[in-house]
């Protein structure tokens, strides 16, 4: 008939033949391609300048301070970045109270940085000009001067410390410490105890140690105490506010001892 078509077993078996030499083709071409992207990807990219770097945290300082502090330049790459020396770089930053750089694989840094935050202030006497310095919870100074964002209502005034020419990182001595450590724990807890104290002033012991003048800002009634943190502070201004209210003459209250004594303000040297 004028309509068959008879297929032979050559022509049949052509067509499977030839799509298997296109899928091993494909497939060949395939591992190379792949092949290719994991040489650059493993081999090259690791080795090139870094594509991106991510500076998160602290904004108190310049990209570009930090890349430089951190001894990045436009030829470091994954391989050649060393993380450690970067973070102890970072460190030195008197700002600065924590570095972490982390490499991700193949070419991208991460800078993390954690700034000090100012739990108390001090006046200090420069080229003849009073300006502030600003303590972190570790009483290291790593702001010297006035400054907006550093400005705030919650910072106690730190007085009876001798500072001599003081220079950003500069710590005090490790007796302050706890101290500021206490200043911390009530700014994050009780913020609004803080805002009730004007001053505190540190009274140094003959040998050892000290104890601290607490100025609050609603009375004019001092108090003195051992040690400062937040239920001493609380019951003090309490206990001020109670005495001050029954007898207003009051200069001071000593509660150094179990039991408070204080002191009229006509029987008071200040």
């Amino acid at each position: 008939m004028a309509g068959d078509y008879i297929l032979s077993e050559d022509t049949v078996s052509a067509a499977p033949k030839r799509l298997e030499k296109i899928l091993k083709a494909f497939i060949i071409l395939a591992f190379l391609v792949l092949g290719g992207k994991m040489i650059w990807l493993m081999g090259v990219t690791p080795f090139r300048p870094l594509s991106r770097i991510d500076i998160t945290g602290y904004t108190g300082i310049s990209r570009e301070q930090v890349i430089a502090v951190a001894g990045i330049t436009g030829m470091s790459s994954y391989f050649s970045a060393d993380v450690r020396a970067m973070e102890d770089a970072l460190m030195t930053i008197p700002a600065i109270q924590s570095a972490r750089v982390f490499r991700h694989f193949p070419d991208r840094l991460q800078i993390v940085l954690e700034g000090r935050r100012a739990v108390a202030t001090a006046l200090v006497n420069i080229g003849g000009r009073t300006v502030p310095v600003f303590f972190d919870s570790h009483g290291v100074i790593f702001k010297i001067g006035r400054s907006e964002r550093e400005v705030s209502p919650l910072l106690p005034v730190v007085s009876g410390i001798i500072i001599e020419n003081p220079f950003p990182g500069m710590r005090l001595p490790v007796m302050f410490g706890p101290l500021f450590r206490q200043l911390e724990r009530i700014g994050t807890a009780s913020p609004e105890l803080l805002t009730a104290i004007s001053e505190i002033r540190i009274n140094p012991k003959p040998f050892d140690g000290f104890n601290l003048t607490l100025y609050p800002v609603h009375r004019r009634t001092r108090v003195i105490i051992n040690e400062l943190n937040e239920e001493t502070l609380r019951y003090t201004l309490l206990m001020v506010d109670v005495v001050a209210s029954r007898e207003p003459g009051i200069a001071e209250i000593d509660f150094r001892s179990s039991i408070a004594s204080y002191i009229p303000k006509e029987a008071s040297s200040e």
